[in-house]
This record gives C-alpha cells, structure tokens and sequence, in this order.
C-alpha cells in the first residue's frame, strides 16, 4: 500500500451527519472518516454522547471554514427530568439529590424560564470539554478533580416550553455559541427547588445546517456497498451559504487570490462575505438561455475604504 494510500484520500465537503446517542464527537469523526476512506475529517463543535442531531463534519477544504460554525448559532430540542440532579447535568451521569417535584406547575416553570432568556451568564460543567491547562474538564472530572471555572457569556434568543407532563419538561432553545442545554436544566431545578438534569437532547440546526441536510449512517453504510458516498457531501461554500454572495469577475478573482483587497461594485458596504469568480457565460440557443459559472473563492471583508479583503480562501488546484 502506498503513503498515500495510508493516508487516505482528499475529499473535500461538509457531510452533516445525524449522529446518533451513545456516541462522542470524536467517534463520530473516525467513524465517518474511516467510511470515507479521507484524509481530513473534522467536527464543528462537540454534541454530548447523549444527544444526537445535527452534527457538521468538515473535510478536506471545508475545514478551514469550520471556524466560522463554530461560532454561528445552535438549535435544540431538549427534555428535562424534574426533581433528580445528577453530577453531569445530563442522564448519564450520577444521581446525587432527589427532590420531589409533584408541586411544580406548569405556571412555575414559565416563570422560570424567563431567567433564561437573553444575554446570560453560565458556569460551564465540570463535565464540558472546555481545556483547563490543556485538559478537557471532563476528563478531570472523572478523576474527581474540580477547579474553578469562571461564567461565560452567552445569549438565548428563544426558550419555549412545548411540553409538560408529570415531572418532565420539553423545550426549544435557540441560543449563542457556547450556551450549555444542560447548565439551563440545573439552573431550572434550582429555581424550581427540586434540582433536575436533561433526559434527552437533539440538535436542530448548527448555523446553516438543519434537520433537511442530516444523513445518518445506516445511509452512509449502505451507499458505501454501491460506491457512491461523496454525493452525500454539501459543497465547502455552503458552510457561509447564509452569508451575502459577492461574485468577482476573473481579473478581480486574481488579485484577491493573491491577497490584494479589490473593489466590487454594487457589493455589500460592511461585513463578511462568500466570494467567487464568475466565468463567461456557457452559449445556449439564445442569450436568455446563457448560464453564468461561478467558484468558490473563500470569504471576505468589507474594510474601511469598501474594498474586499480576502480572509479565508480555498486553495486553487
């Protein structure tokens, strides 16, 4: 087998997996890249092994962009056990109080949930994968070490009940990066007095992604016995598809290429933008038939003086 061949394949793409409970990230991420046969693979953003949903996965070019999903907005379809905490906030983890839960109405946990609302402060879980010293805490916690965490800001831009029966409670959330579903949970039982932690959660959507793209890995093993995975794959752009789309024409195209802003007319005064280079039209029987080409160059800024700089640009082959 050759170097290359170890080294598996370029493949580039945004494959948005449904990845199933009772499996980390990181497992997702070989899983697939082992499918795939690829030679980089990684996610946007850890999905707890409880939950299950959207999870982007990046390859290849695509990865370059998986900064810029890191940061966009998640949302979640959460249920929330009442009057139990556990010491993860989640199910999998230890029970360590139970309250009893029978006196909360439906009245108390909508007034609750107003706390929750908005620009928020949150302590992350010792069980988070956030790094202290180079240590995700999770795995600090599992060895019994705490340390001190300090609250982070986050926003939530909706936070309903949709459901409520006996001691378990269901929400949507739409919320910043960074927003931690189960902290919301414990921070809910304790002001409802009974403690509770999250007995199942999905994700929804993760920036540009949603339920419609999702792919899971029954289909991914049966398309891989026909041969016919990458098909599977959304395009590199479409990790910036809600983005304003800039087109530039070819000599625009290699200035910014080589890192030079350029000025575009009738382009957006401010902010990020997706670029790509318009080609000649294909000719078809008639100019009303005549298809513009266009390929995706990268991302970039509006500056100060209404050029746009490059920021992030796919490499050229």
């Amino acid at each position: 087998m050759s170097r290359r061949g170890r080294r598996g394949r370029d493949v580039d793409g945004v494959l948005v997996l449904d990845k199933p409970a009772a499996m980390s990230s990181n497992d997702a991420v070989q899983k697939s890249k082992r499918l795939f046969g690829a030679r980089k693979v990684g996610h946007t953003g850890n999905l707890d092994p409880l939950a299950t949903g959207v999870l982007p996965l990046c390859f290849g070019q695509a990865t370059k962009f998986s900064r810029y999903l890191l940061d966009s907005d998640k949302r979640y379809w959460s249920r929330i056990k009442l009057g139990v905490a556990t010491d993860t906030g989640d199910a999998d983890g230890k029970i360590i109080r139970s309250r009893p839960a029978d006196g909360v109405r439906r009245t108390d946990v909508e007034s609750a949930l107003a706390h929750f609302r908005g620009p928020i402060k949150q302590v992350p879980s010792m069980f988070s994968a956030i790094k202290h010293k180079g240590q995700p805490l999770y795995k600090l916690a599992r060895q019994g070490i705490e340390v001190e965490r300090e609250a982070r800001d986050a926003t939530i831009y909706f936070n309903e009940m949709t459901a409520f029966e006996g001691d378990e409670v269901e929400l949507e959330i739409h919320c910043s990066k960074g927003t931690y579903v189960r902290c919301i949970a414990e921070e809910l039982g304790e002001r409802l007095g009974c403690g509770a932690h999250v007995l199942a959660l999905r994700r929804l959507q993760a920036g540009p992604y949603g339920e419609r793209d999702l792919v899971t890995f029954d289909a991914l093993e049966q398309a891989r016995t026909q041969g016919s995975l990458d098909p599977f794959l959304l395009p590199v752009s479409s990790t910036v598809r809600q983005w304003p789309d800039v087109g530039l024409p070819p000599a625009a195209a290699y200035h910014l290429r080589h890192g030079q802003p350029v000025m575009v007319p009738h382009a957006p005064t401010s902010g990020w933008v997706r670029l790509s280079e318009t080609g000649e039209c294909r000719q078809g029987e008639s100019r009303r038939n005549e298809e513009p080409r266009a390929r995706f160059l990268g991302v970039g800024e509006v500056i100060d003086d209404g050029r746009i700089a490059p920021r992030r640009l796919v490499s050229q082959t």
